[in-house]
């Protein structure tokens, strides 16, 4: 059979064979025939964000919340720069998404035309692979293949650039090529296991870190059984915290600039560290040379160029985290390690937790984790970034049913909004939480418009201190109280502007009855504002300086 396809209606019928079926974006001048080809799907729905960055975002939560590659589209020029920070953002935190940007017809690239920016290049150290098309017949390979490399190995986004007129040029062609798949993993060398069991078995205090490489490879109850047989404590990144129950006796929670003191503590104290999808980030380790200095380092990782880039490993395997650890776990001997855990149980006597056990409404923490009662193990949870994401990240009570959606790498700002919305779109079942603060808010906050018209369940918790948070408290602690530029002098009446975006709107401030105040908050279905003020003189404890070591912390202590 022949087929005649325009590079636009060719672009859409291939995304409807890799089974797309939502799409993200804004229409523009230079992405208007790909807009037309995909007004006449049947299969496709288009959500129209207010904002580019929305856009790339919203994708991300769907793509962050099933694990398969989501699609965005940008025109040229000021759209595709939009798009570019929600680009880097799923680079820095593996997140498989395909993004495709209009670009000005082939004959004026390089002449400074109407909304011409050279996306490819700009794109280049933000994309995990990206594409010019030159001609409309490419795309019959080069879709495939962008949706084979966002989702293999270490997932990542991919973004293709389209001129105008390639998307009008006309193909004929007889066969749809293959959809584009992941490849297989790398396969590790079973001489690495047998090293990593002896080092494993010769460890007196040994301790798992498990990061967002284990969450991607769906190996949490391998990873729980390892830690069981070989009594072998684990702590996590930000972006592993739903790998154990948050309450199972050897999580020790995140690790890092926020960790717990007796967690950090731990770290120090251990001889060998079995780090399992994480890549040695200096939020995690603080100041890297001086991070555990008695531990050797077995490191699992599906990605080469993350092995002994930061830290040298004693034994360095290459292969996809759950496979690896699956391969080990039926030649790991049982252990017991009672002195070991004994001195992680005397840390933690030492050291008390600031975190509640249970949930309330005096601090934020308790509060974030009543929310987390109230919701159940099945909630979505998102953050945008800041005091509010340190809490979650230490209060909310995590389980592997949980899903957690955080921006880790890049920290960005604005996050939250469009990405809690690309959840609640790609799991409409499930209660979509996002924890944000007015300052995170404010930088999306133009998508409360497409959360209102797309229906979801996003109930946003806006803890509101009237100022950047985590920059005032840095500026407190490293910079004599200078509170330049972090304070803002208006007091925005969130609740008036998510009532004008049609939202739901509950606000804690007198609350006589906060828990009932929350209980029906979470009980609506439909986009719904909590506004919660907060002292902007509520500290996120502990603390490690910025560059330095994870021993040297600040706060955090009983009386906190």
């Amino acid at each position: 059979m022949m087929f005649s396809l325009t590079g636009a209606q060719l672009t859409i019928g291939l995304l409807e064979r890799q089974a797309v079926r939502t799409i993200a974006g804004i229409p523009g001048g230079a992405n208007l025939p790909l807009y037309d080809a995909l007004s006449r799907s049947t299969l496709i729905r288009h959500v129209l964000t207010r904002h580019e960055q929305g856009a790339g975002f919203l994708a991300q939560g769907m793509a962050r919340i099933t694990g398969r590659p989501a699609v965005c589209f940008a025109t040229s020029g000021p759209g595709a720069t939009n798009i570019l920070t929600a680009i880097a953002d799923a680079k820095l935190d593996s997140v498989p998404v395909v993004c495709i940007t209009g670009q000005v017809p082939r004959a004026m690239i390089g002449t400074d035309a109407f909304q011409e920016v050279d996306t490819y290049g700009m794109s280049i150290p933000i994309t995990k692979h990206n594409f010019l098309v030159r001609h409309a017949r490419d795309l019959l390979h080069i879709i495939p293949e962008a949706f084979s490399i966002a989702v293999s190995g270490r997932p990542g986004p991919v973004l293709i650039d389209i001129p105008r007129d390639v998307q009008l040029e006309r193909v004929d062609f007889e066969h749809w090529p293959e959809i584009g798949e992941r490849e297989p993993s790398p396969v590790h060398f079973d001489a690495d296991l047998g090293v990593a069991l002896e080092m494993l078995a010769s460890a007196r205090r040994p301790i798992l870190w498990v990061g967002g490489g284990v969450v991607a490879s769906g190996a949490g109850a391998e990873v729980l059984a390892l830690a069981e047989r070989a009594s072998m404590p684990v702590t996590s990144t930000l972006m592993g915290l739903t790998v154990l129950p948050y309450d199972h006796p050897l999580n020790m929670g995140m690790l890092g600039m926020h960790a717990q003191r007796h967690t950090n503590m731990a770290l120090e104290a251990c001889d060998l560290i079995l780090a399992a999808g994480v890549r040695f980030d200096d939020r995690a380790t603080g100041k890297v040379q001086e991070f555990c200095p008695q531990a050797k380092v077995i490191h699992i990782d599906i990605d080469h160029s993350e092995l002994d880039k930061l830290r040298s490993a004693s034994v360095a395997i290459l292969g996809d985290v759950g496979e690896v650890i699956r391969a080990l776990l039926p030649r790991v001997a049982q252990a017991e390690r009672q002195e070991w855990l004994g001195y992680i149980a005397a840390l933690k006597l030492a050291f008390p937790s600031c975190i509640p056990e249970q949930g309330g409404h005096a601090t934020p923490l308790e509060l974030i984790r009543r929310v987390g009662e109230l919701a159940g193990d099945g909630a979505i949870v998102v953050t945008d970034v800041g005091k509010h994401q340190m809490w979650t990240a230490q209060s909310y009570p995590f389980t592997p049913g949980t899903g957690w959606l955080t921006s880790g790498g890049l920290g960005t700002m604005g996050f939250g909004l469009p990405t809690a919305i690309g959840a609640a779109l790609a799991e409409p079942d499930r209660k979509v939480l996002c924890f944000s603060g007015d300052g995170s808010l404010l930088m999306n906050i133009q998508e409360m418009a497409t959360a209102a018209e797309q229906g979801v369940d996003v109930t946003v918790i806006l803890m509101n201190n009237a100022c950047l948070g985590l920059v005032h408290q840095q500026q407190e602690l490293f910079f004599k109280g200078n509170y330049f530029s972090s304070i803002y002098d208006v007091n925005v009446d969130f609740g008036l502007i998510a009532r004008g975006f049609g939202w739901k709107v509950w606000d804690m401030a007198g609350a006589a009855d906060p828990d009932a105040v929350l209980i029906e908050a979470m009980g609506h279905r439909g986009p719904a504002l909590v506004h919660v003020p907060v002292d902007r003189n509520e500290k996120v404890w502990p603390m490690v300086p910025p560059g330095a070591a994870n021993r040297t912390m600040l706060g955090g202590e009983s009386h906190e």
